[in-house]
């Protein structure tokens, strides 16, 4: 979920900071050109003021015209010297009265300028089009009209060149592209705690469920931080969980109460039993029956007890040698294999260390040899495989019984299910069950599959690492 909500977060935010940093950096370009033009427009009018009086002079026949048209000349050659910026008084036919100089005439394409066509109508400049820090041979043309007896009779044109005013406007850009990247580093940060502060009290909730979901009904979600639904959210899981072991623990309490409270009624009865045989002749058919349904229900009883035990008791995991405890089990039931006729052998890994729970792991594997040796028929092999894949140590118990079908395949490890072609054989159909409640207690787990040609491949897997201690 984090990697979905930051994202948005910072697409979010930087489209904000774009959005507010591109009209700004067009405002500052904006401005340093208007600073520029207004500069302008205060030298073209100081110019324009000059050449009125020469003008004036020429126009009145004055001996002095001559001197002043040359001091106009000299400022205006001064003023590019000094500035860089070549200025020119043009008449409204196009013909210059001075020029900073001689060389420069105003553009063809000048004339037909905005700036140009506004001073000849009696009007400066003001809003000249934007040079950009990219336009390298960008120029910058503002004229102001010479007015004399109200008729413009001349134009001051100035030709100023950008290098120093998109300088300054890049060096703006610089400072707020700058202060763009650090308010977006601001922002992140922002983000990243705000995900945080969003998703910690998810991520306690997420876990505590999978805690619950894998068996540890003692789960809970810690009161921390986080938004106002979600610390109500939280709240409302504990009270559920809460509910939901006290009514799973009812359950467990009531199937040992009960397995142990039919134990003494149902071993009273098979002792009527055994002393009504008495005065029945020897080799009665109903009497075996009998006898055989009433150890078999001894049997479903100690298994249901069993199977309380196994999901009321904590597994007490640590870190145990595989390897030598499968090949122990092994040991214990080679001499009855061998009495079925079945060879037992174990291969794969002899050295392999995991964690689980050795009395739990013993006895599941216990229970899954005993259910293989059933089914394999005489001549045949079971076979005990040792192996690390991953993180996990396997033990695979793979036998060369008859196996099962697809859908049998769906079934087996329910509780009290046993398929119907194997109904005369002896079991209550809860070793399995019991034995994934065992595995499952500390992190392991039983699953199975096909053996071609024909059998059974059972695995039990551990964790080489321990489950407590959680992901890395």
């Amino acid at each position: 979920m984090r990697a979905r909500l930051l994202p948005l977060l910072v697409v979010l935010m930087a489209g904000v900071l774009l959005a507010l940093g591109f009209p700004l950096a067009v405002a500052l370009a904006a401005g340093q050109q208007q600073r520029v033009v207004v500069d302008r427009i205060d030298d073209s009018a100081r110019f324009a003021a000059l050449t009125q009086f020469v003008i004036d002079a020429e126009g009145s026949k004055s001996s002095g015209a001559d001197e002043r048209l040359e001091t106009l000349k000299q400022e205006l050659a001064r003023y590019q010297q000094l500035y860089g910026i070549r200025t020119g008084i043009f008449r409204r036919d196009g013909n210059a009265i001075a020029r900073s100089s001689d060389g420069w005439k105003l553009p063809a394409e000048w004339e037909a300028d905005d700036a140009f066509i506004q001073a000849l109508a009696g009007r400066r400049s003001h809003d000249p089009g934007q040079v950009w820090p990219w336009q390298t041979n960008g120029k910058l043309l503002v004229a102001s009209p010479v007015v004399l007896d109200g008729d413009v009779v001349a134009v001051v044109a100035t030709e100023s060149p950008t290098d120093q005013m998109r300088a300054r406007t890049l060096r703006g850009w610089l400072l707020i592209a700058a202060g763009l990247s650090a308010a977006m580093l601001v922002a992140f940060g922002a983000a990243l705690r705000l995900t945080s502060w969003v998703l910690k009290p998810v991520q306690t909730l997420d876990a505590a469920a999978h805690g619950i979901a894998t068996g540890r009904m003692n789960s809970r979600v810690a009161a921390g931080g986080g938004p106002p639904e979600l610390r109500r959210l939280a709240r409302s899981f504990n009270e559920m969980a809460d509910n939901v072991e006290e009514v799973l623990e009812q359950q467990r309490a009531f199937v040992a109460d009960a397995s142990h409270q039919l134990r003494n009624p149902l071993a009273a009865l098979l002792l009527r039993i055994e002393l009504l045989a008495l005065e029945l002749p020897e080799g009665n058919e109903e009497i075996a029956s009998v006898r055989t349904e009433g150890k078999r229900l001894t049997q479903v009883l100690d298994d249901l007890l069993d199977l309380a035990l196994a999901e009321h008791a904590a597994a007490e995991i640590s870190l145990i040698d595989i390897a030598g405890l499968a090949a122990e089990r092994v040991t214990a039931w080679r001499p009855f294999a061998e009495e079925k006729g079945v060879r037992l052998t174990g291969t794969g890994r002899s050295a392999a260390t995991g964690w689980a729970d050795p009395i739990a792991l013993s006895s599941a594997l216990d229970a899954v040899i005993d259910n293989a040796l059933k089914f394999t028929p005489e001549g045949e092999a079971v076979e005990v495989a040792l192996s690390v894949e991953g993180d996990r140590v396997l033990i695979v118990v793979a036998d060369r019984g008859p196996g099962l079908t697809e859908e049998e395949l769906l079934r087996i490890g329910d509780r009290f299910w046993r398929s119907g072609r194997h109904q005369n054989i002896k079991g209550s159909g809860l070793g399995l069950s019991i034995s994934r409640i065992l595995l499952a207690a500390g992190g392991g787990s039983l699953s199975y599959e096909k053996n071609p040609p024909h059998g059974l491949r059972v695995t039990l897997a551990v964790p080489r690492t321990d489950p407590a201690a959680g992901p890395e």
